[in-house]
């Protein structure tokens, strides 16, 4: 009997066939004025359904904005229940940005909810928050292994604020530490090209790894990276941060894609020019 795939294998694979790009799903109030939608369930339901049809089949990685549901309360969930099942139903890995990280029956419940078997917001991965204690983690790393599903940790982020914790340390910074754990943690899972323990790395802290000697190099998982195009990023700096480890990369774009709505012809065109760019850069 041939042995399920793990979620980092699952996404190599899918990189292979579509590229490196991960579309974001963020429904922010103003985008969705500017798509003439309301700010609303049936706003959301519109929105998610032409970024569905433009992505499907064009992207490795779906990744929708957890908050951005939740701010609609229980009509929101809701919204993001159907699209994880019509993602699914198109065999469209999903990456649910809900940054969780909490410690025993919590950190456990919320390993139930987005990576369980039973629970409707199950999704392929989850972004996790690793603050309180990389081990405090461990409920939502052992369920993914067992679920075939897969976790982003976020290791070095962008946002100026985050260096006033990920940095501290020096060369035994935060960031080295939670590398370095996530590396242990894909050590101890087989798997064929890439962990189901990844990492969100900003594509624009190319300085930073400088400045920690962080090598990626001994990294052994799918790297998240946001950042690129509206965010600041270019191709071409986007792959000189990531030197050596190209073929983890997916890269996430967000408001690059989504400001080209609201037609789903429209964003497909906006995907195909950023698989693209990310393709000419990459063979330079």
């Amino acid at each position: 009997m041939t042995k399920a795939l793990g979620f980092g294998d699952q996404l190599a694979l899918a990189m292979g066939q579509y590229g490196p790009l991960c579309v974001g799903v963020d429904p922010h109030p103003g985008l969705l004025e500017q798509w003439g939608l309301e700010d609303d369930a049936a706003g959301l339901e519109s929105f998610c359904a032409t970024v569905l049809e433009a992505a499907a089949g064009r992207v490795a990685l779906l990744k929708p904005q957890v908050a951005l549901f939740e701010r609609h309360g229980s009509v929101g969930l809701a919204v993001l229940e159907s699209l994880l099942a019509e993602a699914r139903s198109r065999s469209l890995l999903v990456v649910a940005d809900a940054k969780r990280g909490d410690i025993g029956s919590t950190m456990q419940a919320y390993a139930d909810a987005w990576l369980g078997e039973k629970s409707p917001l199950a999704s392929d991965s989850v972004t996790l928050s690793p603050y309180l204690g990389f081990e405090s983690l461990r409920p939502a790393l052992d369920l993914a292994h067992e679920q075939q599903r897969g976790t982003f940790v976020l290791a070095l982020t962008s946002n100026p604020e985050g260096k006033t914790v990920q940095h501290v340390g020096g060369e035994r910074s935060v960031a080295a530490q939670i590398i370095a754990s996530a590396v242990a943690e894909n050590n101890a899972r087989d798997f064929l090209n890439m962990g189901p323990c990844g990492l969100v790395v900003g594509a624009t802290v190319g300085r930073a790894l400088k400045e920690l000697q962080i090598d990626l190099s001994t990294f052994n998982g799918p790297i998240l990276a946001p950042g690129y195009g509206a965010q600041g990023a270019s191709a071409k700096d986007l792959y000189a941060v990531f030197a050596g480890v190209e073929d983890q990369v997916v890269v996430n774009s967000s408001r690059g894609i989504l400001q080209a709505g609201p037609t789903a012809q429209a964003l497909v065109e906006k995907i195909e020019a950023a698989n693209a760019d990310l393709v000419s850069a990459r063979n330079k």
